[in-house]
């Protein structure tokens, strides 16, 4: 017997984990078929009771194609980033589900229309990106796609606009497929209205119409006939069966999702530091996983019935949860999306390390901030910088108020001066812990 290097032994556990991962895969599909044959719900049926569905346009029609396996559908994602967020999750989740049940994804990357922005739910014009910057967020997306999406044996479609859009003749473009809109109808549209009264740019304006031709591209190329997105996107949905009618005689369907919203109607997926990315290296999976075990207890069970994939019979008999049980349901709740997202290896160091921290514990995992040398002053560092400089306040000003409130301890000693001062030296080496609230933790050290 040969002897096996240390890299090859690497890439034999990588091989072994990923079939471990995708016979689960294989189990938590069958498990989720039979269990709607015993409840004799279909998949149509569990979408509404999660809560996912808000608009439809031919209901009886929906159901035939996703519940029977025959919807070729799409989501559009427009890479104005270099990861996605906590916005796609739902998106991405729902993707997954209309696949495990024999539907066919295509995943529409916004190489094109990025080059004009959605005006959707914007009061200003997003920030014009170059080609360079967009293809870099187009590569980010396949990656993170993939571990929602199987796109192996053609079973998914990963599809980008830029190889119709960028290539149109605009007075073509006018001809053919301008002439098929209202502009009156467009006006009326809620994505519009909103950036009426501070001005909506033609650039802008023009959005709709290239969303449209998407649908009408893909329903040709693909033989797509059901796109999915944000109920925000409703008017921009539309018009692409509309064209699809106008122009080919054909009857394609439209149906969007609820956005993830708070329990004061507000998107989640955002945090005092900016959005929640489901890249690692711009938000931590133990950042991810403290972001869900951290929301309100009124949207918690929420967020289990329409982000994960637990059993709803499960799901039900949380209902009566309060108090205490309601951590536990965060809990829950944090570990499974971890695990979708990033993996069960990393949800496990993530929930480990959020129990060994709030038990005050050795944290290995916990997440860590460095120091740059130009932070200190005569080799301190005032508690004001030392809150901002660790990332647990967007501003000083914000630090200073956490501070006067008693929300800061340092290396277990609560800070209640604003003009406490701490050596560099306690930051060299391992770093100390820098706690805000019950909840906020950073291992902070010198760069």
């Amino acid at each position: 017997m040969y002897a096996m290097s240390h890299a090859s032994q690497n890439v034999l556990a990588q091989i072994l984990a990923y079939m471990a991962n995708a016979d689960n895969e294989l189990r938590a599909q069958a498990a989720i078929k039979k269990k709607r044959e015993e409840t004799k719900m279909t998949l149509y049926d569990e979408l509404v009771a999660r809560g996912l569905i808000a608009q439809v346009t031919d209901e009886a029609l929906i159901k035939d194609l996703i519940n029977n396996g025959k919807a070729t559908f799409y989501i559009g994602f427009d890479p104005t980033a270099d990861s996605l967020h906590v916005g796609h999750f739902m998106a991405l989740c729902l993707m997954k589900r209309l696949q495990m049940a024999g539907n066919k994804p295509i995943a529409l990357i916004g190489g094109g229309t990025a080059m004009i922005g959605d005006p959707s739910g914007r009061t200003d014009m997003r920030k014009m990106l170059t080609p360079e910057q967009i293809q870099h967020n187009v590569d980010c997306f396949k990656k993170q796609m993939a571990r929602f999406i199987d796109f192996s044996d053609d079973k998914a479609l990963l599809v980008n606009n830029a190889d119709w859009l960028l290539n149109l003749n605009y007075v073509e473009l006018l001809r053919e497929v301008g002439a098929c809109f209202s502009v009156n109808n467009m006006l009326r549209a809620e994505c519009y209205k909103q950036r009426m009264e501070k001005g909506l740019s033609f650039l802008e304006f023009n959005y709709m119409i290239m969303q449209s031709y998407d649908f009408y591209m893909l329903y040709q190329k693909y033989g797509c006939n059901l796109q999915f997105g944000g109920n925000d996107q409703w008017s921009n949905m539309l018009g692409g069966t509309e064209l699809i009618r106008r122009k080919l005689d054909k009857d394609a369907s439209a149906m969007t999702i609820t956005l993830l919203l708070n329990s004061e109607g507000k998107k989640m997926g955002k945090t005092a530091s900016g959005a929640v990315w489901l890249d690692p290296d711009k938000t931590s999976p133990y950042d991810f996983y403290q972001y869900w075990r951290n929301v309100d207890d009124a949207d918690v069970l929420k967020c289990i019935r329409m982000l994960t994939f637990l059993p709803l019979e499960e799901i039900d008999k949380m209902d009566s949860w309060e108090g205490a049980q309601l951590n536990k349901a965060k809990e829950i709740l944090a570990y499974e999306l971890t695990k979708l997202v990033h993996g069960e290896e990393e949800a496990k160091k993530a929930e480990a390390t959020a129990k060994a921290i709030f038990t005050g514990g050795d944290a290995a995992n916990m997440p860590t901030a460095k120091l740059e040398a130009d932070s200190f002053t005569d080799d301190e560092i005032d508690a004001i910088n030392l809150v901002f400089g660790a990332g647990l306040a967007t501003t000083k000003s914000e630090a200073r108020r956490t501070i006067q409130q008693g929300g800061v301890s340092v290396d277990g000693e609560k800070v209640a001066d604003i003009a406490a001062k701490f050596p560099k030296s306690m930051f060299e080496g391992d770093g100390v812990v820098v706690k805000k609230g019950k909840k906020s933790f950073v291992k902070v050290s010198v760069n």
